[in-house]
């Protein structure tokens, strides 16, 4: 079931988890960003100092993707993450449907009405891109695209080339939305990993793996057999959900 506001699991108490870790492993995984690099640099320190307390050999850190759009600096979580403060770690991050509508803009400005007006104009800015009309035209983005293009660095265009649809560790299985009931975890489609949200949320069915998702907002860690749900809505509420498994038990760190 869902927590409910009694429930909040942010005590930082080791329970059991659904599913497993190999042993020698620490996996911490981060909830939809959205832009607040303030709320990634808090959980990055926070992160480092929890993981002092183990003696886990292999330390790695799971972005579920949205790290940019909404929140007023994407472009500077981006450059957070091609120089993550967390030594030792192994960083994953996560193709999200964000990610996926800006690299589809530059190809297709198309859905520059979509994009922009969900999160997108907050990107744009970012990155130093003026936008002269904040009803913009409503009809041809070809401007914003070629200005956008020409001001996002080739790293960060590697970066967002390079996000992986979906990790795997131990029974866990990582995407930012979740997956499409009754397909196999190897026949998944990159579309629905990372925008599906029905029948995949209401489902009760085992997946191959325990879901570990976002994309779909909740007020506190979303909790079933089946999947858990991180995405608690940072861009808003300013609460960065960040869970850490080990084993077989699962904790929420603070952030």
């Amino acid at each position: 079931m869902g927590m409910s506001d009694a429930d909040d699991p942010k005590t930082e108490e080791w329970v059991k988890a659904p599913g497993e870790i190999p042993a020698g492993s620490l996996v911490y995984v981060l909830g939809d960003v959205h832009g607040r690099a303030d709320l990634l640099d808090l959980a990055f320190h926070r992160i480092a100092q929890d993981a002092k307390k183990s003696s886990a050999e292999r330390r790695v850190c799971i972005l579920l993707g949205d790290v940019i759009d909404r929140g007023p600096e994407s472009s500077t979580t981006v450059d957070m993450l091609l120089d993550p403060p967390l030594d030792g770690f192994q960083v994953i991050t996560l193709l999200g449907n964000h990610e996926e509508f800006l690299m589809t803009f530059l190809s297709d400005p198309s859905v520059g009405s979509l994009w922009l007006h969900n999160g997108g104009q907050e990107t744009v800015e970012s990155y130093g891109v003026e936008t002269d009309d904040p009803e913009w035209d409503g009809q041809n983005y070809d401007h914003v695209r070629d200005a956008l293009e020409a001001s996002l660095p080739i790293a960060h265009l590697m970066f967002f080339q390079g996000l992986k649809p979906f990790h795997r560790e131990g029974s866990y299985y990582f995407a930012h939305a979740g997956v499409r009931p009754g397909v196999a975890l190897e026949a998944q489609k990159i579309a629905d990993l990372a925008w599906i949200r029905e029948p995949f949320l209401s489902s009760k069915a085992h997946h191959g793996a325990i879901i570990v998702h976002g994309h779909s907002i909740t007020r506190t860690p979303d909790i079933h057999p089946n999947r858990i749900g991180l995405d608690t809505g940072a861009y808003a509420s300013g609460n960065l959900t960040c869970l850490v498994l080990e084993q077989n038990r699962m904790k929420f760190l603070k952030v």
